[in-house]
């Protein structure tokens, strides 16, 4: 299974910070499923960028976004993440905004958006470490099933 995770920071992007989202993510998804294979990159918040970077990982089993969810100016991960899919996939933004509530109140004011386009499917996930780590291990167990139903194996 392949899986790219794209960090969306401007800060990040231009070295300002080191993502650590990202590699978190990355962490997680390799200790929790057998042969996967991940790769992070980072970009800024720009439509474009993201936009790329969410076409660079077509092909692959998943794209998961860490960053840009939230209410902020910048945030346009959401937007551009259901304007590039063909299909939504609404259940899964639900469930990781339903657990994350869990843990904290804001978790209210995460924008994530869950979609397919073709062949892969594309999950947006908070940009700090607390809450991408959070979901990361929560999506890890969705993301085997979701490949075998995508690849046409049935429930």
């Amino acid at each position: 299974m392949k899986i790219l995770v794209v960090t969306i920071s401007d800060r990040a992007s231009r070295g300002e910070y080191e993502d650590l989202s990202g590699p978190a993510v990355k962490e997680i998804l390799e200790e929790s499923i057998t042969g996967v294979d991940v790769e992070v990159v980072i970009v800024p918040d720009e439509e474009n960028e993201i936009a790329g970077a969410l076409e660079s990982g077509l092909g692959g089993a998943a794209i998961i976004t860490t960053g840009g969810t939230g209410l902020g100016p910048r945030d346009i991960t959401p937007e551009v993440t259901e304007r590039f899919c063909d299909r939504a996939a609404p259940g899964i933004s639900e469930m990781l905004r339903a657990e994350s509530l869990k843990e904290t109140p804001y978790a209210a004011l995460s924008r994530g958006y869950s979609g397919m386009k073709g062949s892969t499917l594309v999950v947006n996930i908070p940009g700090s470490v607390r809450g991408a780590s959070f979901c990361a291990r929560l999506l890890a167990p969705l993301l085997e099933h979701a490949e075998g139903m995508i690849s046409g194996e049935g429930h």
